[in-house]
């Protein structure tokens, strides 16, 4: 497995797609909606800044994310661990495993692969924030040793005002 940047649009939405189809309570647990969460504008954003990422099998994609290497104001109000600058941080963002592959740990090995790129890019932790509702996510941040900082209500698109959580590892 490797972690690839990545430009195709058109194969990521249709990936994208299929996770959200094909994922056994995905709507109960993540309830994405794609053309909200995620959406064309986000992932095209996100490749122009060199910011998104295929986990790699051959030539298949596995897996999806945004790394991005900074964190935006608004995790400022979450009480971190460690405080740092917006510039010492990376991000995850639209994290998702093609149904396919879920449940052989492929998550983890994305997040390890994750942490790797961030620490080659100076970085001192990496953070990330999900729906109280997934449960999965939750608990593979977890076995990765992220530690939960914090709860906001916040809106999203796809969701309205709901529940995040936010989680953090420090290296």
């Amino acid at each position: 497995m490797r972690l690839v940047q990545t430009d195709n649009l058109v194969i990521l939405r249709k990936k994208y797609i299929e996770v959200i189809e094909q994922t056994p309570d995905f709507m109960r647990n993540v309830r994405w909606i794609y053309g909200q969460h995620p959406k064309d504008e986000m992932i095209q954003n996100y490749m122009d800044n060199g910011e998104m990422y295929a986990l790699m099998n051959g030539n298949e994609i596995v897996g999806m994310v945004a790394v991005v290497m900074h964190q935006d104001d608004n995790y400022k109000a979450v009480p971190w661990q460690a405080d740092l600058r917006n510039d010492e941080v990376a991000t995850i963002h639209i994290l998702a495993i093609c149904p396919e592959y879920q449940g052989r740990s492929l998550g983890i090995q994305l997040i390890n692969q994750i942490e790797k790129l961030s620490k080659n890019n100076g970085k001192k932790a990496v953070r990330l924030d999900v729906l109280k509702s997934n449960i999965p996510a939750r608990k593979m941040y977890e076995r990765a040793g992220y530690s939960l900082r914090g709860e906001q209500k916040l809106y999203a698109e796809n969701t309205g005002i709901t529940d995040f959580l936010f989680y953090e590892k420090i290296f």
